[in-house]
């Protein structure tokens, strides 16, 4: 059985998204826009598997949809919306907790490092993400995923899952969902420590730049940015043991749309003053355009949340049909 291709993602409505964000996912959604159907999604359901303020999830629902759309995500050509008000992922999500292994569940490392020491005391919602994560891109039939290192994992489970159900009952109704990066997806990481990834959660304001930074603060967290003593290599293999130095250049690289070894070629055996100064300038100059209409968006909130009225009545749209073929695969009795 053939099925329409379809690209789904979400993103966690967590904050302030950041440069990781941008570079990392979502600079290449607005890509994917070109050449497929696109539905992307809010999880705040995935949100509430540890403990929220009410208040500030829904601000940042809102505040992270307008970043989406600032960053180029165009909301009459893909739909936007928040994943609580289309009910058919949490409808399809039981039907896969009843379909899922718990020993699949068990080799899920997110949950291990999510729970930490109190795993006995994680929710059981923090447990079954990963199906919830399937039900969000099957309920689409999704044929496409655009996934990062840490999220391959869900979305094996997410064809294993498929796979069962429609072996379970013989039938073609889910496809096999592929991942798909488009371009080049940037590990981005802090700017505090190159070993680490840049973070929302991270204590210290200086280990990121949000989309939302005006100038100025990009301009004094690229200065304070750590480095190392060394001047900038000519060529990548100057890099390794250098997780600042590869750091820096990796994001200068991804801005400016050049290879690695181009900015080693053109920033090799400078200093890093000289360097950090051009990088905030480029930043400066491609994130400028995103803040200020995010600024915009965040005046009128009535507008933000129409887009993601409209996008939820659309993602229903495609969503119901399917559930509902799903209850009478599974022996559900309609109403």
């Amino acid at each position: 059985m053939a099925h329409h291709p379809r690209v789904f993602s979400g993103v966690q409505p967590t904050g302030n998204l950041h440069l990781g964000n941008y570079l990392g996912a979502i600079r290449n959604w607005v890509t994917l826009q070109a050449n497929y159907e696109c539905i992307y999604c809010m999880v705040d359901l995935h949100a509430i598997t540890v403990p929220q303020d009410p208040k500030v999830l829904r601000a940042n629902t809102r505040e992270v949809a307008a970043s989406l759309i600032a960053a180029g995500i165009d909301p009459k050509t893909s739909i936007v919306f928040v994943q609580s008000q289309v009910s058919a992922h949490a409808e399809l999500a039981w039907i896969f907790n009843c379909i899922a292994r718990i020993g699949w569940l068990n080799r899920m490392t997110q949950f291990k490092e999510k729970a930490g020491k109190n795993r006995e005391n994680a929710t059981v919602g923090l447990y079954v993400y990963p199906n919830l994560m399937a039900a969000d891109i099957l309920t689409y039939r999704a044929t496409h995923v655009p996934v990062g290192d840490d999220q391959r994992q869900h979305l094996e489970l997410t064809r294993d899952i498929a796979q069962s159900f429609n072996s379970q009952f013989g039938v073609e109704c889910f496809p096999l969902a592929e991942p798909v990066i488009i371009g080049t997806a940037t590990r981005v990481m802090s700017l505090r420590d190159g070993a680490s990834k840049m973070s929302k959660s991270d204590i210290s304001e200086y280990s990121r730049i949000n989309l939302v930074d005006e100038p100025d603060a990009i301009r004094q967290k690229v200065r304070k940015a750590k480095t190392d003593m060394e001047p900038l290599p000519s060529e990548p293999a100057g890099l390794e043991g250098r997780p600042e130095a590869k750091n820096l250049i990796g994001i200068f690289a991804a801005l400016a749309e050049q290879p690695v070894e181009a900015v080693c070629r053109e920033y090799g055996g400078s200093q890093f003053s000289a360097f950090k100064d051009a990088l905030a300038d480029l930043a400066i100059a491609k994130l400028g355009p995103i803040t200020a209409k995010m600024r915009e968006l965040r005046d009128d909130p009535g507008y933000v949340e129409s887009i993601l009225k409209d996008g939820a009545a659309r993602a229903d749209a495609i969503a119901r049909p399917i559930l509902r073929e799903v209850q009478d695969i599974v022996g559900f009795l309609r109403a």
